[in-house]
């Protein structure tokens, strides 16, 4: 195959974009990406090749291209050591003088001038008859942490590239104690205050409780503003932008404009709002649709009332929005979007190319949009603040993807590559792949523009997050990437620059002294962990994971740089897993077949009797203790006592909950991301089963002997 001219320079051209042009599946196989995936996804990346015969031409532009640029878009500078920059330089240029300005985060500039010749050479190549020469350039030592940016000019040619200054390790390097915390998902979350769902006044109360039992963590799943219309299904990971927080869990009852505005004082009073609030109470599945549609009405009434006077509320928005023009512009694409009645890529130009104006939306739905944001930032500003006074850390989530009919794929279209979605290639459950329907991002583009998207990301979560959680943290890698027109099965995998993204999570945690946990279960490439590790970040200790990889090593040792827990929200709960009514639970859905069922209840008993025999040697658990909630308590002791920094402990698992939070590769077969939890703040903060359990964790983690004798 290699003998192909036309499939060796088609590789060629692969590499020189990033795309991987093999990789080894999860049975050790070499898969070879077909000639066709490639060039589609090539194309997608803005190869110029509308057919292989194209293929030469594209690869020695691109060749070009690549040697041409005097200083690569982005450096990153480690703390500690001496800043270099490579400087590409055609004969007849190299021994010229570079003009060097530099530009702090700050706003300081340092100028500086100097000769080609000096310059150390590290390569050189000839390409079209000209000879090139990669030389480095010095930057000044004892660089401050920050974005820095440094302009090169050299014979006519200038330059610009964004330096990373970033520390050495991550802020996780300064964490001592071992902490523990709570899991569940907001939406699952509710009070006899909230309206038949959690919001964020109910975060709020789940993290003063925590603390009160001697936890430091309050974790749930992404909370960032999705589409709550019955067209759309429910998907905290599909998020319309990942820089806006979710008007869906707002207080009301919390809203400064409701003690004002008589109207809104009204409606709520009545007998039908308060039926539907009741009827809503007593629904064991969130009815996302029904319950916005109650929440909007109020909302729209508070509006009206602000946008109806001069108040000093109305100036403190007005100056919200001066500070924050994103939210201004997503206040208007929400608002066509209503207008329009479809998603933008349907709207006229130049709708759909990202210029709106005044008539192509109803004014009064802007308002609103504007409104509800103001008051979701108020409001988290308000849970982070009550987090913050109890010593308890927010544990958020950064999904990796956002919904492709979204704002922030219709705003930053150059960001991301709409001619692919991202998936996962075949494995044992899905042999024909998965397509995850969203777009990844372009690394090209992104980095040409300075990460300014994802760093804007970041930036949102960690305004308020102690802990954030890197969605498939191996995609800062590679992603699998599946072209238009091509299977799941016959995606290639995209690269992306890996030492960049680190280096800004580095920073960005940094600058707010946040911990990064990145997600890496799975089929986990041999270097990822090595760079986890090296920049300070924590990975993932899953008891079901690591039974599953490993059953007769029965779950052992847990690694002191992880978050342990027993299963994670695209897991069935420890009792439903113990017990073993999730596999026929996925056999009724068709997600395996009866022969595959049977292999997996034979694989599901060497695990649990692999667990029950390692806590046994470990002296964990006693020989007549089998029954599920014995060996729940038991395995929630042991990760309280391992070495592991942080533990989280799914609250639904507690009160041996059967019925998963979401099971993937389900949409409309199963209720996924709908499930209450099944009893409300108030019941479960006084059951005895619950608070037996977190206070004999919260004894292991902070070194209780007597608490651990007991137990064993």
């Amino acid at each position: 195959m290699s003998a192909n001219p036309e499939t060796r320079f088609l590789h060629r051209l692969a590499r020189l974009y990033g795309v991987q042009t093999a990789y080894y599946d999860i049975f050790h196989q070499r898969q070879i990406a077909s000639a066709e995936s490639l060039l589609v996804m090539l194309r997608s990346l803005g190869a110029p090749v509308a057919s292989f015969e194209d293929v030469p031409q594209a690869w020695r532009e691109k060749r070009q291209a690549l040697w041409r640029r005097l200083i690569e878009p982005v450096t990153v500078a480690r703390q500690g050591e001496s800043p270099l920059i490579k400087v590409y330089l055609p004969s007849g240029s190299d021994e010229a003088p570079l003009d060097c300005s530099l530009e702090l985060e700050t706003g300081e500039q340092n100028c500086w001038s100097c000769p080609g010749k000096d310059l150390p050479v590290i390569l050189t190549t000839e390409l079209e008859n000209n000879r090139y020469f990669v030389k480095e350039l010095a930057l000044p030592d004892n660089l401050p942490l920050g974005y820095h940016r440094l302009k090169v000019a050299n014979k006519g040619r200038q330059a610009e590239s964004l330096i990373i200054s970033t520390p050495s390790h991550g802020y996780s390097t300064a964490v001592s104690e071992r902490v523990w915390g709570l899991f569940l998902p907001l939406y699952a979350l509710h009070s006899r205050e909230s309206w038949g769902c959690g919001d964020f006044s109910d975060l709020e109360r789940l993290a003063v409780w925590v603390a009160g039992k001697g936890g430091q963590i309050a974790a749930t799943l992404p909370i960032l503003t999705t589409f709550s219309e019955d067209d759309f299904h429910p998907a905290p990971y599909l998020p319309i932008s990942r820089l806006l927080w979710n008007e869906f869990f707002l207080d009301i009852n919390r809203v400064p404009e409701l003690k004002e505005c008589p109207a809104a004082q009204e409606l709520i009073s009545s007998s039908p709002f308060q039926d539907e609030i009741e009827a809503l109470r007593r629904l064991r599945l969130v009815d996302y649709a029904r319950q916005m549609a109650l929440k909007r009405k109020i909302l729209e009434e508070l509006s009206r009332c602000l946008f109806a006077g001069g108040s000093r509320r109305l100036e403190e928005l007005h100056q919200f929005i001066k500070a924050n023009p994103l939210v201004d512009d997503y206040a208007g694409f929400r608002a066509t979007f209503e207008k329009q009645g479809a998603p933008w890529k349907a709207w006229p130009k130049p709708l759909c190319d990202g210029t709106l104006a005044t008539g192509d939306y109803v004014e009064e739905t802007k308002r609103y949009h504007l409104y509800a944001q103001w008051l979701t930032h108020q409001q988290m500003e308000k849970v982070s603040a009550a987090a913050g006074e109890n010593n308890i850390k927010l544990y958020l989530d950064l999904p990796l993807g956002v919904h492709p009919d979204g704002y922030d794929v219709w705003r930053e279209r150059e960001a991301f590559l709409t001619g692919a979605t991202a998936g996962a290639p075949p494995d044992a459950v899905f042999t024909c792949g998965q397509n995850w329907d969203f777009p990844p991002l372009h690394p090209q583009q992104i980095r040409e523009d300075g990460y300014r998207y994802l760093r804007a990301c970041l930036q949102h979560q960690l305004r308020y997050a102690g802990i954030l959680r890197i969605d498939h943290v191996m995609g800062l890698h590679r992603l699998f990437c599946i072209p238009r027109g091509i299977k799941a099965s016959q995606g290639v995998y995209l690269h992306y620059r890996a030492e960049e993204l680190y280096a800004i999570l580095s920073l960005e945690a940094y600058y707010r002294k946040a911990i990064i946990v990145g997600e890496d279960l799975g089929m986990v490439p041999g270097y990822v962990r090595p760079a986890m590790k090296k920049h300070g970040f924590y990975g993932m200790y899953v008891l079901h994971y690591e039974l599953a990889s490993n059953p007769k090593k029965g779950g052992l040792p847990v690694p002191r740089n992880s978050v342990a827990s027993l299963n994670t929200h695209d897991m069935p709960p420890f009792a439903s897993f113990w017990e073993g009514h999730d596999i026929p639970q996925r056999r009724r859905l068709s997600l395996v077949d009866e022969a595959g069922a049977r292999q997996e209840q034979a694989s599901r008993q060497e695990m649990v009797e692999a667990l029950k025999a390692s806590l046994r040697r470990h002296g964990w658990l006693g020989e007549s203790a089998a029954d599920t909630l014995s060996v729940l308590k038991v395995c929630l002791s042991f990760l309280a006592d391992s070495q592991a920094q942080f533990i989280l402990v799914n609250l639904e698992d507690l009160w041996l909950e059967m019925q998963p939070q979401n099971i993937p590769s389900t949409v409309d077969e199963y209720p996924n991301w709908r499930q209450k939890a099944r009893y409300s703040f108030e019941e479960f903060c006084r059951m005895p089963g619950v608070l037996e359990i977190l206070d004999t964790i919260s004894g292991l983690r902070h070194g209780n002997k007597q608490q651990r004798r007991k137990n064993r």
